[in-house]
């Protein structure tokens, strides 16, 4: 896949991840959760950012559960109607904060949920069509995590890319503004790009 552009990547796997079947995207998520709960940044963590799945993304929802019961403070974005490529974050205490938002997303209520200026989560966790074993990340192409990731984090902050092993590419062409995540999660392994 290394000659191929964006697109054509994002297509071919979004094409492959399409095709999983219900209880295949199941198998595959549970192990990458467990691999995300493993590790001592996510059990130590005060403040996680997580996403709600669509399409036969990686479900992440036992992690939703998770943080909330161990009493972690949970971020989840929400994409602003008239700025396309911006994501605000709301504080989420029950799945029942969650409406369904754009791009038929569920996202925080914005009258139910706090929606702090800037947040600096200890994990957070990104999504992506695809990610190279640098970290970098392939997304649906509207650049709402990109913009995110750019800003600074704090000091000790871990983002992880969640993906199917067959998510991995060879090489992603890489823009100024990427920044990579800095552990990529997969059902088969477990990346620490340098």
């Amino acid at each position: 896949m290394i000659d191929l552009d964006k697109n054509e990547i994002r297509s071919s796997l979004l094409t492959q991840r399409g095709k999983l079947s219900k209880s295949e995207v199941e198998s595959m998520s549970r192990k990458i959760v467990s691999s995300v709960q493993s590790h001592a940044e996510w059990k130590n963590a005060a403040e996680v950012l997580l996403y709600w799945p669509i399409k036969n993304e990686v479900d992440v929802t036992p992690l939703f559960r998770d943080a909330l019961e161990s009493g972690k403070k949970v971020y989840m974005p929400c994409c602003r109607r008239d700025e396309p490529g911006i994501m605000d974050f709301g504080v989420v205490r029950a799945e029942e904060d969650l409406l369904q938002g754009s791009f038929g997303i569920k996202e925080p209520c914005r009258s139910k949920c706090e929606f702090p200026d800037a947040i600096s989560p200890d994990v957070m966790i990104i999504p992506g069509v695809g990610f190279d074993r640098k970290g970098y990340r392939i997304g649906f192409g509207g650049g709402y995590y990109d913009r995110f990731l750019a800003h600074p984090q704090k000091a000790g902050s871990l983002a992880v890319g969640v993906c199917y092993y067959f998510q991995l590419v060879d090489n992603i062409a890489v823009e100024e503004w990427d920044k990579p995540v800095q552990l990529i999660c997969t059902d088969k392994d477990v990346i620490w790009p340098k």
